[in-house]
């Protein structure tokens, strides 16, 4: 356990934003998993709007830096793939 004050806060600091990035990547798969349930039921309307709505999550983690953009690109792309099979 850190003895320092200032690494005491920083500790603080590093769990709060641990946990809310652990949130963020969770709400970002059940969006994924949401559009991959709209396309597998076939439902076009359904999937389209998942789909912009996963790719803009995609777009907002990437600009926050929870995940890498080329990341964010890579799977955006494999989603778009599989919209239009």
């Amino acid at each position: 356990m850190a003895n320092i004050k200032s690494q005491i806060k920083r500790n603080r600091q590093s769990e709060v934003a641990r946990q809310r990035n652990k949130a963020a990547r969770s709400a970002l798969k059940s969006k994924t998993k949401r559009f991959e349930q709209a396309v597998d039921a076939g439902d076009a309307d359904e999937s389209t709007a998942a789909f912009v709505e996963v790719t803009k999550a995609y777009d907002q983690a990437a600009a926050k830096g929870l995940i890498h953009k080329r990341k964010a690109a890579n799977n955006k792309s494999r989603l778009a793939k599989r919209l239009n099979v």
